[in-house]
């Protein structure tokens, strides 16, 4: 018995955290929206920009909604 409970309980515990992490890494993934493509020619040191893509358009929403 691991941790001093049960072979089932354990699995479902064990189960159960498994499926929050992975939960969790797509929030944050759906979140910050990562750009996965890939440059012909690699951005020199410090010219590399990143945006929060996810962030930048509900901001745009947001902005457009209140104008009409």
């Amino acid at each position: 018995m691991p941790a001093g409970v049960s072979w089932p309980r354990y699995l479902r515990m064990f189960g159960a955290s498994v499926l929050s992490m992975f939960a969790g890494a797509e929030v944050v993934h759906q979140y910050y929206r990562p750009d996965l493509t890939i440059p012909e020619i690699p951005p020199k040191p410090g010219e590399l920009k990143t945006e929060l893509l996810g962030f930048k358009a509900r901001e745009e929403a947001a902005a457009t909604a209140q104008r009409q």
